[in-house]
């Protein structure tokens, strides 16, 4: 085999090998940001990501050694990279759009594990190619560079070294600079650039093919102008607010009456506030109970923590009606608190830590009155926030007759769902649950007290005794509906707590409940049947 020009003395293979890695690290980690905001960031989407992208180099790295072995011209290779960085700039353009499409279609089509199913098949269609062309260089650059059997094993190891320390880089890079700085989009067409720039030197080094090579770097130009500006919720004109954090995506919307965040563009509002001040008609007012019950007035200088304090929709009801509280919030996304303070209103005296609430648990040894623990990731639940040591280490930080109050989303009537599992293993801990159901809507409240026991009739007492009418209202209705738990042995520990397969399931019942008739029309009509639905 010739080595010409740019490839005499093998260090642009080198260097090919190193940004190729990088690229496919970059590209993975791009893919759970795109994926995140529909099918949420869960391990089960990490698995299917990590799962394809490794189906992908595997079948890259056969097809790369045969072509390699059958034709050792490094033309070849060249021109894969190229296919491969235009595909990964079509990405942040058309990707959203293939996204929203095979869940339209899969959402009528599939009953069991939807959210599993349409995250699969999205990652095949959208990342698939790509990688396998990544998935050739490996090979193809070990036929390229070793010369013969006496440095083969030096010259591998070269090549070896340099993918690993590119696949380093392109694990934190993106991560910690590209995504939160400029976005998603613009990540995957900054590593997209890169494969391109260096398959276009290569072949501007040759001094051949300037036709294609000014088509490609057109097109590119022309893909980065559609994908650079794309919106995850393109259906969706009027946001106030669209972005990216180290942990979310965040999208604010703002209509007359309401400001709202959300973290996922197919499943529920994060937070929201009410403008005029009102209660929010959600779970945030159920929770509201908690201070009744642990039998404070509201003239009472309450200690209280929230666990995921989100925009602080909670806070800024309790101090509205128990202004002496002293409230303090832990959030592990310091860009959510940022929002917070900029759209949500919410107060300055309100003390916010950036951190994870299990952790910041752990590091004080402050109780409180009220502890409200309302983390979610996306649409799941962070098993180390679930577990029965975690509600023990609740209960630590909790006064005499101090209660917790858990938001649990996503109810369902199964038995053996996702909240019985957290009711069993809260009851594990605390003795006595009782829970309340809030109306129009999946959530749930679970109330737990430090001493043991809940004291129900504290609640009407309060609500008798509340001279605002609004919260007078609340408090008897939660109390009608509040009831006490009947618990199981279903318990979740650090050890095991499937909390991401318990809530899919979930989600796939309340997905049957919405769209259950579409379903029917697609099975007896077809497609066809289904638009004629529609219209």
């Amino acid at each position: 085999m010739e080595k010409r020009n740019i490839l005499k003395n093998k260090f642009y293979l080198y260097i090919t090998e190193f940004f190729a890695g990088m690229s496919v690290m970059a590209v993975e980690l791009g893919a759970s940001r795109l994926l995140a905001p529909y099918f949420s960031s869960s391990q089960i989407v990490w698995t299917i990501i990590i799962g394809t992208i490794m189906i992908a180099m595997a079948l890259g790295n056969i097809y790369g050694g045969k072509s390699a072995d059958k034709n050792p011209n490094t033309d070849r290779l060249y021109i894969r990279m190229i296919i491969a960085a235009l595909w990964i700039a079509a990405i942040p353009f058309a990707g959203r759009y293939i996204i929203v499409g095979i869940s339209a279609l899969l959402i009528v089509a599939v009953n069991n594990n939807f959210l599993i199913i349409a995250a699969f098949t999205a990652c095949m269609v959208i990342f698939v190619f790509p990688l396998f062309l990544l998935g050739t260089v490996t090979p193809s650059l070990a036929r390229y560079t070793v010369d013969s059997l006496d440095d083969s094993g030096k010259t591998v190891g070269t090549l070896g070294a340099f993918n690993t320390v590119g696949s380093i880089i392109g694990t934190f890079l993106p991560t910690f600079v590209t995504i939160p700085a400029v976005g998603t989009s613009a990540t995957f067409l900054i590593f997209a650039g890169i494969l391109l720039l260096l398959s276009l030197i290569y072949f501007l080094s040759k001094k051949e093919k300037a036709v294609k090579i000014t088509a490609a770097a057109l097109a590119f130009v022309i893909l980065s102008a559609a994908g650079a500006r794309g919106s995850f919720a393109f259906w969706d004109k009027n946001l106030t607010y669209e972005g990216e954090s180290v942990y979310n995506y965040l999208q604010v919307k703002e209509d007359a009456d309401t400001v709202q965040l959300s973290t996922n563009v197919l499943f529920g509002v994060q937070s929201v506030k009410i403008k005029d001040g009102s209660l929010t008609g959600m779970y945030y007012d159920y929770a509201m109970a908690a201070p009744a019950l642990a039998g404070l007035p509201q003239d009472s200088s309450a200690d209280v923590l929230i666990l995921g304090m989100g925009t602080g929709t909670y806070a800024s009801q309790l101090l509205r009606y128990y202004p002496e509280f002293k409230i303090e919030g832990v959030e592990i996304d310091g860009k959510i608190t940022a929002l917070a303070r900029e759209y949500f209103d919410l107060s300055r005296d309100i003390e916010v830590v950036t951190y994870d609430g299990r952790a910041y648990l752990q590091a004080t040894d402050k109780k409180y009155d009220v502890i409200m623990v309302d983390a979610y990731q996306d649409i799941t639940i962070p098993f180390q926030m679930s577990s029965s040591e975690f509600f023990t280490l609740v209960r630590e930080h909790l006064k005499e007759n101090g209660v917790m109050v858990v938001n649990l989303n996503m109810r369902s009537s199964e038995a053996g769902d996702i909240n019985s599992y957290l009711g069993d293993t809260a009851a594990s801990v605390f003795g006595e649950v009782y829970t309340a159901d809030v109306p129009r809507s999946t959530n749930r409240e679970l109330f737990a007290s430090a001493s043991g026991v809940i004291d129900a009739s504290a609640l009407r007492t309060a609500a008798l005794a509340c001279v605002d009418a609004d919260l007078k209202d609340l408090l008897l209705e939660i109390y009608a509906g509040l009831e006490e738990y009947d618990a199981g042995t279903l318990i979740f520990t650090d050890d095991k707590a499937p909390v991401e397969l318990l809530g899919m399931s979930v989600i796939d019942g309340l997905i049957d409940n919405e769209i259950g008739y579409y379903r029917e029309v697609f099975r007896s009509g077809g497609i066809t049947g289904l638009i004629a639905e529609l219209q």
